[in-house]
């Protein structure tokens, strides 16, 4: 029997070691302590990081109150609300947030603050100029001077600045003027004064006054947005909307939701034609004050500009009626009903925009198509008949005209007048812009002055009264002391210029239209002071004058529509077929000037491609809808010779001449084919 040794397995050579005993000893005490200590600071100094100390009212209130001062009022409003919410009774704060809510244009929110600061302990007396400012806000002179009538005199500036506001709503704002006046000359080193000097100025017309304090004011308050709105509005009227932009991103950039400025700078930027810039604006100020009717009414300007009808009327009744009589408000209004074939609904809407500013031309010509689309031909001329009267009156206003008159003639005599309109409208404009034409007569204006001897109003109509009449009479020494007496309105440096243009002496008048200009560079006053100018054979003043305009108004129409003809007429074909190409994009294909100007532009392009056919397609355009135009008939006779008919083109262009027999051009063309 064989034995075998037991196997030892490797686990079992070594055997265990023996186990240590583990003695907790006062060392391990002391490292377990510390140990322990260490968490609890740790921890406690997490929870002391993430817990937020209380808010501190008085520190909320210190910085609303800096950004208060330092203009930025959207900061200053926030601070303020959480000022409040720390402390509900916290007077002051009511105060500064009050204060905060009138720059930035919200009265009804602001009379609330004062009475919770009234409620507050906050003694009512030195609460008056900021309710006389909030009841102005909400349109409420009358209250806003009792109002400002009770400020303590330490507050005297401050209320009488409101004071004045309130009188220009009432029709006071020459009284308006004189007082801020007296107050800068008081107090002169306040820009809050000079703006409102500036304000009332630009309400009233004055816009020379207007510009100076508005320098005066940004010079002492560089970083106000109030100011630097109110520099910007005046930049817009002088010279152009490009050159206003720059004062409103000022005033944007101390107060980023600063909603007036936010508002003017998003208006511009529309009417530049920037209209991507122009929605995030109206964003913005939507942002700043949620439900604002003038972001929901620039909107619905864009929407409507975009064809989208529904749209833009549902905007505009999201305003709740907040701006429903503002003229442009009203002038949309009526654009939608007549676009949605509410032709009545349009003539009540323009009807009482007409009563508003009778002088407005744009607003009768609307009013005048909608009455007669309405079957109201009779009140159509009526409405028409001071465009018409003009030497400058436009082929669409004369159409209507003659349409109107077409409709409710009834004698030989009074059709043979709708022919004549007919053929003024075919033969278009022949005159210079001039002022609108006065219904009352010489003597009734005559009496209006003895009644207001200081209303330069009423020395106006009176002149313009004597210009449309034909009897000048003292109509230029009265023009010329009107003049002197308004150095800042551009419509007394205009009058002047209008009196002599109506005798002829075009040399006399670019002066005062070029004064006129200066201070309200818009369309009216381009078009006198390039007219007279061209007249004078000043033709490269006059075009400085108009690259001016566009420059700043590159959206014009009117500016581009000058410029393409000018074109044409200096044969620049490429120049004249880019820039009327763009004006016929967007305005169509119903203005005969325009297609006869570009049937001469691709004429005189002829080596072009397909420049002779363009040429034709306009001018037969052209004459189909003025037959009776010389410059239409011209053009069509130039464009059949040009693709070879030469026997049609000499039968046009023997019309042409008998149209315009005076016309050398013309005659010359024919000359050219016989």
């Amino acid at each position: 029997m064989i034995f075998m040794r037991d196997p030892r397995y490797p686990l079992l050579r070594r055997g265990r070691a023996p186990r240590r005993r583990r003695v907790f000893t006062r060392s391990h005490a002391r490292l377990l302590a510390i140990a322990l200590l260490v968490l609890a600071v740790a921890g406690t100094a997490t929870l002391l990081t993430l817990r937020r100390d209380p808010p501190d009212a008085r520190g909320l209130l210190r910085d609303a109150r800096i950004t208060l001062q330092s203009g930025n009022y959207s900061a200053a409003r926030s601070n303020a609300q959480a000022a409040i919410a720390a402390a509900p009774s916290n007077g002051p704060a009511h105060v500064v947030l009050a204060r905060a809510l009138l720059e930035l244009g919200d009265g009804l929110a602001a009379e609330a603050e004062l009475t919770r600061a009234r409620d507050a302990g906050i003694a009512i007396a030195t609460l008056y100029p900021f309710q006389a400012q909030a009841r102005l806000l909400q349109n409420d002179p009358v209250g806003a001077i009792e109002a400002a009538d009770r400020a303590a005199p330490r507050q005297a500036a401050y209320a009488r600045r409101i004071r004045a506001a309130a009188l220009v709503l009432l029709g006071n704002g020459a009284a308006a003027r004189a007082d801020l006046g007296r107050l800068v000359a008081e107090q002169p080193r306040d820009g809050r004064n000079w703006t409102a000097l500036g304000r009332v100025a630009l309400a009233i017309g004055d816009v020379g006054t207007a510009a100076d304090a508005a320098t005066r004011a940004v010079a002492l308050l560089p970083d106000e947005p109030a100011a630097l709105t109110l520099q910007g509005e005046i930049v817009r009227r002088r010279y152009g909307l490009v050159a206003a932009l720059p004062w409103f991103e000022r005033a944007l950039a101390r107060d980023a939701y600063y909603h007036p400025a936010l508002i003017e700078y998003a208006a511009t930027l529309g009417d530049a034609g920037r209209y991507r810039a122009m929605l995030a604006a109206t964003r913005r100020a939507q942002r700043a004050r949620p439900g604002s009717p003038q972001a929901l009414y620039l909107q619905g300007v864009l929407a409507a500009r975009a064809g989208r009808t529904e749209l833009a009327r549902g905007l505009l009744q999201k305003t709740g009626g907040a701006i429903d009589s503002l003229p442009g408000a009203i002038l949309l209004s009526g654009a939608l009903d007549y676009a949605e074939g509410r032709f009545e609904q349009a003539g009540a809407m323009w009807r009482g925009l007409a009563r508003q500013q009778p002088l407005n031309v744009s607003v009768r010509r609307l009013l005048g198509a909608a009455l007669l689309r309405s079957g109201d031909p009779r009140g159509a001329r009526e409405v028409l008949r001071p465009i018409v009267t003009r030497a400058d009156a436009d082929s669409y206003a004369l159409v209507l005209f003659a349409r109107a008159a077409a409709a409710t003639a009834t004698t030989d005599r009074e059709r043979e007048g709708v022919a004549q309109d007919l053929n003024r409208a075919n033969r278009g404009a022949t005159g210079m812009a001039t002022a609108f034409a006065i219904d009352d007569q010489v003597g009734t204006l005559d009496a209006a002055i003895l009644q207001a001897p200081g209303d330069p109003g009423a020395l106006l109509a009176a002149i313009r009264g004597r210009i449309q009449a034909r009897a000048p009479g003292d109509a230029l020494a009265r023009a010329r002391s009107l003049a002197r007496a308004s150095p800042g309105a551009p419509a007394a440096q205009s009058t002047p210029g209008d009196t002599f243009a109506v005798a002829g002496r075009y040399a006399d008048a670019a002066p005062f239209y070029a004064r006129a200009a200066d201070l309200s560079f818009d369309e009216p006053t381009m078009l006198r002071l390039v007219d007279a100018l061209s007249r004078v054979s000043r033709q490269r003043q006059a075009s400085t004058a108009l690259a001016l305009y566009l420059s700043q108004n590159p959206q014009s129409l009117t500016g581009q529509r000058i410029l393409g003809h000018w074109h044409v007429m200096a044969g620049n074909w490429t120049a004249a077929i880019e820039t009327l190409e763009a004006v016929r994009r967007r305005i169509g294909n119903r203005d005969a000037g325009l297609l006869t100007d570009l049937a001469r532009a691709h004429a005189g392009a002829a080596p072009r491609d397909g420049a002779d056919t363009a040429a034709l397609r306009y001018a037969r355009a052209a004459h189909a809808l003025a037959p009776m135009n010389a410059a239409a008939t011209d053009a069509y006779g130039i464009a059949l010779a040009g693709v070879g008919k030469l026997d049609g083109a000499r039968q046009v262009l023997t019309k042409a001449v008998a149209l315009a027999p005076g016309d050398r051009a013309i005659a010359s063309h024919l000359a050219q084919l016989r």
